[in-house]
């Protein structure tokens, strides 16, 4: 049984509507991993320990640090940058500080430049793996454990990078459940006026 013109056009409209919504879906976490895999657009890679091979050459890595419009906390890296071999473990700090009267939690998320030396930085611990809360006029120093992969020197975009810059932007969430919950009427950030 053939199917009547309008009939026909309908069911491909609606078939490709369904495609472009499919893929309009899949497209955040496939680049997301993508990214991840390549270290295009400055994505970094996670490892469990540091390499085992340290070369002579060195590479100068340096931090910046941002805040979300809006966000309250006061955020900046102790040290401004360090030199260390390439495949050596490094260990810098954050600090970060609730100037506020209420508790704040907050997410980082970070990139790389050069984006070409992404896929190669690797970090082993970091604060920006989970989120953050910090009590009113709390200030904490938060670690990041990394190595730059050897193999950036193989790669013939990233290996002339003498410099790689490490930056963080935190972000406001919600507070998690149990401390919402604890919070007295005059700390709930939904009652507080700023």
């Amino acid at each position: 049984m053939a199917m009547d013109p309008k009939t026909k056009t309908v069911a491909q409209t609606v078939s490709l509507v369904l495609v472009m919504g499919a893929l309009a879906w899949a497209s955040v976490p496939f680049y997301d991993w993508f990214c991840r895999v390549t270290g295009f657009g400055g994505a970094t890679g996670v490892a469990e320990v540091a390499s085992d091979e340290i070369l002579d050459q060195t590479i100068k890595v340096r931090f910046d640090a941002n805040v979300e419009r809006g966000m309250a906390w006061e955020f900046k890296p102790v040290d401004q940058q360090i030199e260390l071999r390439i495949g050596e473990q490094g260990l810098a700090f954050y600090e970060a500080y609730n100037p506020t009267d209420r508790p704040i939690a907050g997410q980082a998320s970070y990139n790389v430049a050069p984006f070409s030396a992404g896929g190669y930085f690797n970090k082993i611990e970091c604060f920006c793996f989970t989120e953050q809360v910090l009590m009113p006029g709390e200030r904490v120093q938060m670690p990041v454990s990394f190595f730059v992969d050897p193999e950036i020197v193989n790669d013939p975009e990233a290996k002339f990078a003498k410099r790689i810059t490490l930056s963080y932007t935190f972000y406001e969430i919600d507070l998690p459940e149990d401390m919402q919950a604890a919070l007295t009427p005059d700390q709930d950030p939904e009652t507080t006026v700023n």
